[in-house]
Order: structure tokens, then sequence, then C-alpha cells
């Protein structure tokens, strides 16, 4: 073969080749294929080569039309288009499959996490797309309930049934199974996180489908899964109308707002926009967060933030004749039963009195709604925070019974709520957090619960409802034994119970009782316009003869003698059963 004779064969051509080359440059370099990391190589990439390719051949082919001289064939065009796009994707590939492998071969020596996805549908892809390109993990293979997604491969991972997942921990060891359903209800998700207890790996979830779908949070943001979403059951849509018939365009006032319950209170309030919101609050740090918070969050909020006691029946005056107060919600109050226990004369001043303080200022003020937040701990009490509360309910009850009274008063009866201070949740976390043993006070105690944000709704709807004296009693679910919660927080936290952590029994403390109640008398629950909201009349002392008793405690109080307060208590409220631990310290004391 003669050398000279093949250039002379394609010299016409140089200028067309050099042509179709520059044309190629400039189309690849203004569809941004030079740009792309190889190994992020995705499906957006490859559409991009294609229209490249398409562009530029459609522009030489189109030359090659034109042209009356000689010009390279339209067959050479077509073959050098499918060429290049077969060269330019081929080995873009190639190169990530390289990483790919590469990224393998790390995390095996560093043992990075390897992962099993739950949930194959779009969510599940795109996070797994994301951890492929991610060197820090290693995808395993996906899990999905769907019998049609079974088997199948997936982004080049198969998608196993949930029942093969213990045989595949055998065979491949997987570290992290990660929730990749955002919108699985709570029972479902208690199922699967139930299935999967039995293996040694952590759980994780990706963030709610709201939040990914806000900006909020994007999907790779895995994070572990927290008691708190599996606890309480599935909440009902809440009724517009309830919620914005006392709140909405009025003037409203919260006392104890910096609580866990008042601030969520003040927080949803000014969502639902009132004429003004003002919160009333003791603890100078929480007044700041709950008023920095609703700052940042709630622009056009006309808001006042006050440090008051509620024991003080002046200040509180001033501050609801200043505002022309139209709703109050009463939250403040010492809730810790060991606390108020061992400090029962302040316990018992501040949840009586600070009671009959708002109470009474309210209705001299011709407020016409006030909502007192109570505690499943009121019925049949045996700790002092318990009997104070059901006397501070006997307070709204009796003044609520008053003729000629302006103010609608009501009472919302309610048990624990996640994450509030003080409770177990929260306690439990910091507990494994700290590797320390989880101390309980007995295995067989069991609690209700519900989100703080729920409860508040309900307060609200509850409040709307009130026609004046009711006592409502919110829907609290299903009880949970909280040694079982515990195991389920150390299991989450990817520990073993024996081995990483203990579950410490301490007895139970003074007044703490086995199971909470929210009804005194069964029988007199009665549905109402909500279907998790339940409203009683229960039973009450008029107001002349309540009065000669709260003197009664009163002067036992400010004598700061427990014994006199325990028996005046009793004599308020039969249902009190004190613990056999005072018992005995109220004979020591004899």
């Amino acid at each position: 073969m003669n050398p000279s004779l093949e250039y002379e064969q394609i010299r016409p051509f140089l200028g067309q080749i050099l042509g179709l080359i520059t044309v190629k440059t400039l189309v690849f370099y203004l569809k941004g294929i030079y740009s792309p990391v190889v190994r992020y190589t995705g499906l957006e990439f490859l559409s991009s080569v294609l229209q490249a390719v398409l562009y530029s051949s459609g522009v030489l082919i189109s030359l090659a039309y034109f042209q009356r001289d000689a010009f390279l064939p339209r067959s050479v065009l077509i073959i050098d288009a499918l060429l290049t796009l077969v060269l330019v994707i081929g080995v873009r590939l190639l190169i990530r499959s390289v990483f790919h492998r590469l990224n393998i071969y790390v995390s095996s020596v560093d043992r990075e996490p390897r992962i099993v996805i739950y949930g194959a549908g779009i969510v599940g892809c795109q996070l797994a797309r994301s951890l492929q390109n991610d060197p820090h993990y290693r995808l395993l293979a996906f899990v999905d309930d769907n019998p049609n997604l079974q088997q199948r491969v997936i982004q080049g991972i198969r998608v196993y049934s949930p029942s093969q997942l213990a045989l595949l921990h055998q065979k491949r060891a997987f570290d992290w199974v990660v929730l990749a359903i955002p919108n699985l209800d709570k029972a479902r998700k208690r199922q699967i996180i139930e299935s999967l207890e039995t293996l040694p790996i952590d759980i994780k979830t990706v963030p709610p489908l709201s939040k990914i779908l806000s900006g909020e949070a994007t999907i790779n943001q895995i994070r572990s899964v927290d008691v708190s979403e599996l606890l309480g059951r599935e909440e009902i849509l809440p009724h517009p109308e309830l919620l914005g018939k006392n709140v909405t365009g009025k003037a409203v006032l919260v006392t104890g707002g910096g609580g866990s319950i008042g601030s969520e209170l003040c927080r949803q309030i000014a969502f639902l926009k009132p004429k003004c919101l003002v919160i009333y609050e003791l603890n100078e740090f929480s007044l700041y967060k709950i008023d920095l918070d609703l700052s940042e969050n709630y622009t056009d909020l006309h808001k006042y933030a006050y440090l008051g006691n509620v024991l003080d029946r002046n200040h509180l005056a001033r501050v609801i004749q200043q505002h022309q107060i139209e709703t109050i919600y009463h939250t403040a109050a010492y809730k810790h039963v060991p606390l108020v226990e061992a400090n029962p004369s302040q316990g018992v001043y501040t949840n009586v009195w600070g009671t009959l303080n708002v109470a009474q200022t309210a209705i001299k003020n011709s407020v016409s709604n006030l909502v007192l937040i109570s505690t499943d701990k009121a019925v049949r009490p045996t700790n002092i925070m318990g009997a104070s509360k059901r006397c501070a309910e006997l307070v709204v009850q009796a003044l609520a019974a008053l003729p000629n009274s302006f103010t609608r008063c009501a009472i919302v009866r309610f048990g624990n709520v996640l994450d509030s201070s003080g409770s177990v949740v929260p306690r439990f976390r910091e507990q494994i957090a700290q590797r320390k043993n989880i101390t309980l006070t007995h295995r067989d105690i069991i609690r209700y619960f519900m989100s703080i944000p729920e409860a508040v709704r309900l307060v609200i709807q509850a409040g709307a409802m009130a026609q004046g004296g009711e006592v409502f009693l919110l829907d609290m679910g299903e009880p949970v034994r909280i040694y079982d919660l515990a195991l389920q927080m150390i299991r989450l936290s990817g520990l073993e119970l024996g081995q990483d952590i203990d579950i410490e029994i301490t007895g139970l403390r003074p007044g703490e009782k086995l199971y909470e109640e929210l009804l005194i008398d069964t029988d007199k629950a009665r549905p109402t316009a909500h279907p998790k909201i339940f409203c009683a009349h229960e039973h009450f002392l008029a107001w002349d003869k309540l009065q000669t008793k709260l003197e009664q405690l009163l002067n036992y109080i400010q004598l700061n003698d427990r014994q006199g307060l325990v028996k005046s208590l009793q004599d308020l409220v039969p249902e009190y059963r004190p613990s056999q631990q005072i018992v005995s310290s109220l004979s020591s004391q004899k």
C-alpha cells in the first residue's frame, strides 16, 4: 500500500475533516460535555451527549447536502456519529465502573457502612444513585414488599424480598437498613422495624417527604430512626373551623408560654393568625427562646412577651386589660411528680392558686374563653402533683358554674407527650448516647404517648367546643410499656442489651403509678364533633364549699405543714390516695 497515494485520496477532504472536528468540539463545549466529573456520569449526561452528537452531525450533514464540491459522503458522517456516541459514552461508563470498583475495594478495606435500602420506589432509587456516587458508602441491595419488583435489577442493584433479609445478612453482612419510604405510616413502620430487630444492624431512614419537597432536607441526609416516630397513633386531620374559632383574629394569652406545651401552643396560635399573642412566662430563658423563635418564623405576628408569675394577680390583670384578651390557655404549672412531692407547699400553691388567679381574673375582665391544661395524673391521684391539678380542675369547674359568668371555662386532660421536658424519651436518649445504664422505675410501668404538636392541636380544638365546665379528654392511642420502649430505643441505636448497655430497675418513686387514667367515672365520657376528643361533666364542689376548703388548704401551705396539706388535699379530692411511701413519711413526722 502506497502512503502517498492514500494521502492524495484524502487531501481534498482535510479541510472538511478539520471543520468536522471544530464543529463537534464547539457543540460538545456548548452542551457541557467536558464539564461533568467522570465518576458521577448519569442519565442527564448521557442525554447531553446524544443531543450534542445529533446537533453536530445534523449541521455537517446539512452542509454536505448543500455543498457542490466534493464532500465527505453522508454515510461517513452517519458512521462517525454512531462511533462518537459509542466511544464517548462507552469510555465514560468504563471509567465510572473503574471508580465504582475502586470505591468498593476502599470500602471493604476501610469498612464503610454496607447498606441495604428498604423501598425500591422513586425515593429509594434516588437514594441509591446518591450512595453509588459516594465513596463513603457501599450499597449492596434493595428490599421491597412489592412482588413485581423482587428479583429484578434496578440501577445494577438486585431487589430482594423482606423474607430474604436474614439470609442476605448471613452472606453479605450489611450494617444498615435505610427505610426509603418517607410517607410510611407509623403502624407499618413499626412492623418493618420489629421484623428487623433480630438482626445486628442499625436502622436508618430518609427525611420526611414534606421536608424533601420543600427543600428543607435532601434525600441523602440519612439519619437514625427516632423512637418518637413509632409511638402514638396516626394523627387525623384537624377541623379547621375548630382550630380558628377561638384564635384567629383574637387576642390570645398563653401562661407558661415557654414550656413544652406552652411554646408549641404559641407556635400554632401564631400560624392561625391571631390579632395578637401574649406570652406570659416565669422563666427568662424559656421566654427568650420562644420569643426569638416566633420573631424568626412569624414576622407579621403581633406578639408581646411578659416575664410574670401567675401568682401575681395584679400584674396578670394589667396584662389582660392592656391587650383586651379574649382567649386564655393556662399551661403554667409545676408538673414534675418527685419535685412537687419534695416541695409540696410551693407545688400546690402554684398549681391551685395560680389557676384560681388566672380564672378569677379572666372572669372579672370578661375574657371569652379559658382553657386549663390538665393531666391524666389528676385522675385518682397517688401524688401531690396530681392532687393539686385535680384541685385546679375543681376551681375551674366551680367558677364556670357561677351565674352570670361571661367566660366559657373548660379543662383539657391528656397523658404524656413525647419529648416534653422531664419525660422518659429524652432521658433514655441521653443515657444511651452516654452509654449509661437506662434507669427505669418498674418493669411493668405503662404510659400513653402523643406528639406535642398533635396534643396542642387537639387542645385548641377542644377549647373551641366548650360551653362551660366540661372536662375534655384526648384519645391517647394505645398504652406503651416503658420497658419495651427502652428495649426498642437500645436496638434502634445499634446496641445490644447486656453487652453494650443494661436496664436498671430503681423502684417506683413516691406517688408514681404503674398506669394512668383519663377519666374518674369511665361511664360519663361522650363523643364530640371530633373523633379523638371526648367530653365529660365530672363531679365538683360548689364555689362556696370549695372556697372554705381552699382557705384551710392555704393555711397549711403558709404553715408549711406537709401532713395537714396532704389531709386537706384528701378532703378536697377524695380519690387521692397517697402512696405508702408518703404515708410512712407522714407517720414519722408525728
